[in-house]
């Protein structure tokens, strides 16, 4: 009798697992067979349910004379790869085979195919054409590829140091420099949200109800750049740049009555659809507005601006060059040592006396120098509409030394940025008015909605008449300074500077120089202000020899593309 009981537990042992094991096949071919359709559709609905949850990033869009657009920074389609771990039956031979071709280590596939009831892990993003072709002739089962949206832009570098980029940031795209990360808001939009139970592992349970609230997408933006001015603009300060081998530059146009900028150049630039590439981080940065730099004489104006303004000094006012201004102990000399002798204080412009901004900054006051420089913007942001912007160090007219006060008349010993530059010289050219500069012309919301940029008066400077006086003296500068800018039938006001750079963490300056440029035309109606600077030109001593050159092809092409009409 216990032989016979012994066997009967055998056979009762032997049937329940013979029963357990067939309720686990037939589940199994239930899970991989008959609800393989509905499983894979579940990854697909969640990965559809993120999509709806992910906004649509808004484009960037630049002008062609105001009334045509061409996209700057537009949403491109690319294949991304994912998984479906619990469709995948050997788990190794898929992580080998497709390792090469994503780029990921086997053993880090390994770990996103660990749950076997995982219904959906990202794999790769923006994958070529190439490489997603060859995954689909792998034809790897639990391995799909979708269409998933990346930032693209069509024109490369055209306005790159502008526009910035969009990155990845702790696994989130995010706008980075530029535009880009100035509006990210704004362009980015706002996320949906979901809400449903979730299973013991914290995982959707989409089968249920939930509540889904879909993304709202991102605005698109209208620049007030122009396409054409823009391309003419960085091709010319590229030639500038290979010219003279210097070290970064900047080159912007605007429109001094209302701040709009028609174009923003700086050098180097770089592609920001391969911006992985770049090796120096600085060249992510706009030299208009992230540099700070000594200015020389193209700050004169400033000064002159500010004598006229309170009346201490007027175009002709007589002053005696010697050569040379003792100082507290400093000589202060003029470029090449040069004597000018009598000059009035157009004189002074024309041939950039160092020792007659002097004597009209000592004939203004220091307190009027400083509060008029301060009201031109150099100690503070201009406001526009780029992330990162620096500002310029007034630091020095804080002081009681004549000396800083010598040397600020004539740009040295403070910096400015080269946007402060060119909006303070659109003030001169728009009859004494700051205006904001500004990048984008409107915006416009997914719904349709437009919101127009409207131009902002910041502060009334100087005068009109001082602002008519100095144009004149300017005007005569060109003419009678620089033989490199004869534009035949139109009047130009500018200036030029040239300004040595400090030694890094010593006292005193190297050899290497900046140069600067600012003028605008038509004179006495101004249609747009050319702002240039370049940092450590090679084998050149002046601006003159390098910017006023540049500035008159820019002005010509300009004249040209807006069909300013000859006023004599």
């Amino acid at each position: 009798m216990k032989r016979h009981f012994g066997n009967w537990r055998f056979y009762a042992v032997f049937l329940l697992a013979a029963i357990a094991t067939g309720v686990i096949i037939i589940r199994l071919f239930c899970l991989q067979v008959l609800q393989h359709g509905s499983y894979t559709a579940l990854a697909k609905d969640q990965h559809e349910l993120l999509q709806q949850l992910i906004p649509r990033r808004g484009e960037i869009f630049i002008q062609e004379k105001g009334d045509t657009w061409h996209p700057l920074a537009v949403n491109r389609s690319y294949q991304t790869a994912f998984l479906v771990p619990r469709e995948v039956a050997d788990k190794e031979e898929l992580a080998q085979n497709i390792s090469p071709l994503v780029g990921i280590a086997a053993d880090k596939i390994l770990e996103k195919l660990a749950d076997p009831n995982d219904p959906y892990e990202p794999l790769k993003s923006k994958l070529d054409d190439e490489t997603a072709q060859k995954i689909r002739e792998l034809d790897l089962k639990g391995v799909y590829l979708i269409n998933e949206g990346w930032r693209w832009y069509p024109q490369g570098n055209l306005a790159s140091n502008v526009l910035g980029f969009v990155g990845m940031s702790e696994e989130q795209k995010i706008g980075q420099y530029g535009l880009e990360q100035y509006y990210e808001n704004e362009l980015a939009g706002q996320s949906g949200f979901l809400k449903s139970e979730k299973d013991a592992l914290g995982r959707w349970l989409l089968m249920q109800d939930y509540n889904l609230e879909p993304a709202k997408d991102g605005a698109n933006l209208y620049l007030t750049l122009d396409q054409n001015i823009q391309y003419v603009v960085e091709q010319k300060l590229k030639e500038v740049a290979e010219k003279w081998a210097i070290a970064d530059g900047c080159a912007i146009v605007m429109d001094p009555q209302s701040g709009a900028i028609r174009a923003m150049a700086s050098w180097p630039d770089f592609n920001p659809n391969e911006y992985q590439k770049v090796e120096h981080i600085n060249d992510f940065m706009n030299s208009c507005t992230q540099k700070t730099y000594e200015p020389g004489s193209v700050f004169k104006p400033i000064v002159m601006a500010a004598g006229l303004d309170t009346g201490k000094i007027s175009p002709e006012t007589i002053y005696t060059d010697t050569g040379s201004v003792q100082i507290s102990g400093y000589t202060i000399k003029n470029a090449l040592e040069k004597v000018y002798g009598v000059s009035t204080m157009t004189k002074v412009l024309e041939n950039s006396i160092n020792t007659g901004a002097i004597f009209a900054e000592r004939a203004t006051g220091n307190d009027n120098f400083k509060k008029y420089s301060e009201a031109f913007g150099f100690d503070s942001k201009t406001g526009v509409d780029l992330a990162g912007e620096a500002v310029g160090n007034l630091n020095n007219l804080k002081t009681n030394r004549e000396i800083n006060f010598a040397t600020a008349s004539f740009g040295q010993g403070i910096s400015v940025t080269s946007l402060e530059m060119a909006s303070a010289i659109s003030a001169i050219a728009n009859d004494g008015k700051l205006m904001k500069p500004y990048l984008v012309e409107k915006s416009v919301d997914p719904d349709g909605q437009e919101k127009l940029t409207q131009p902002q008066l910041i502060r009334n400077i100087i005068s009109p008449k001082t602002a008519g006086q100095l144009t004149a003296m300017l005007v005569s500068t060109v003419r009678n300074g620089y033989d490199k800018i004869k534009l035949t039938g139109y009047f130009v006001a500018g200036k030029t500077g040239t300004a040595q750079i400090s030694l890094e963490g010593k006292v005193g300056y190297s050899d290497d120089t900046n140069h600067s440029f600012a003028g605008y035309a038509p004179a006495y109606n101004p249609k747009f202000l050319i702002f240039l600077m370049i940092g450590k030109p090679k084998g050149v001593q002046f601006a003159s020899g390098t910017l006023a050159p540049l500035f008159a092809e820019i002005a010509r092409y300009l004249l040209d593309y807006y069909e300013i009409p000859p006023e004599e």
